[in-house]
């Protein structure tokens, strides 16, 4: 069963609300997969003119966060929802703080790619672009699982979570013990600093999913 359908119900006004709320969550999800695309556009393919997209677009993901987060707690005090509809309100009201974090590791990646266009290309961006090919997988997978209601999503999502925190280790250790540096450093901490952004990204991917699962079981696993 979709979200959409396991809102519509006997048709109250009550999950007429949630649903419109659903949709919006569901847009902005979709904007933050756009965001994090173009941060990989402008870190990894020197694409830099997506960091002005990405400005532009993140003032529309602060506004639908801001948007939802009051629909959300209007539809809590004065509606008074029960069972899985107040389960999905208050999953709605957590999960889009994590989308609206995705958005903003974004926008640092972007400032980090202008900044990285100083220096020569470092050895460990062909795997640090592979840790952020995984963790926009795990964003999408968290929406789709959303969309579709997926009570699986947080253990499926988390192995993949796991490939992420393992590929972080290992390029922390790369850049934390790199030796013989010449020049200036900065190039070493913005890389240590978009691989950190990237790691939370995708735990906050991992926290939309495992949301997802507490909608349809009412487990917080």
């Amino acid at each position: 069963m979709t979200l959409s359908h396991q809102l519509i119900g006997d048709g109250n006004r009550i999950q007429k609300n949630t649903c419109e709320v659903a949709q919006d969550v569901l847009r902005m999800g979709a904007l933050v997969e756009e965001l994090f695309r173009y941060s990989h556009q402008a870190l990894f393919r020197g694409e830099l003119d997506r960091v002005s997209l990405i400005v532009q677009q993140d003032k529309e993901v602060d506004r639908y966060y801001r948007q939802i987060e009051m629909r959300c707690a209007t539809i809590l005090t004065l509606q008074a929802p029960v069972a899985q509809e107040l389960r999905i309100i208050s999953a709605f009201m957590q999960l889009v703080r994590d989308l609206e974090r995705i958005g903003d590791y974004a926008k640092d990646l972007g400032n980090i790619a202008i900044r990285l266009t100083l220096y020569p290309p470092h050895p460990c961006m062909p795997k640090l672009a592979m840790m952020s090919q995984k963790a926009q997988i795990m964003l999408a997978k968290a929406m789709v699982a959303l969309s579709e209601l997926d009570g699986e999503a947080g253990k499926k999502i988390k192995l993949l979570d796991d490939s992420v925190d393992s590929a972080y280790d290992e390029l922390y250790r790369t850049l934390a013990h790199q030796r013989d540096i010449k020049g200036v450093v900065e190039p070493i901490i913005l890389l240590a600093l978009a691989t950190r952004h990237l790691e939370r990204m995708a735990d906050h991917a991992t926290n939309i999913a495992q949301r997802v699962s507490y909608i349809v079981t009412g487990n917080r696993d």
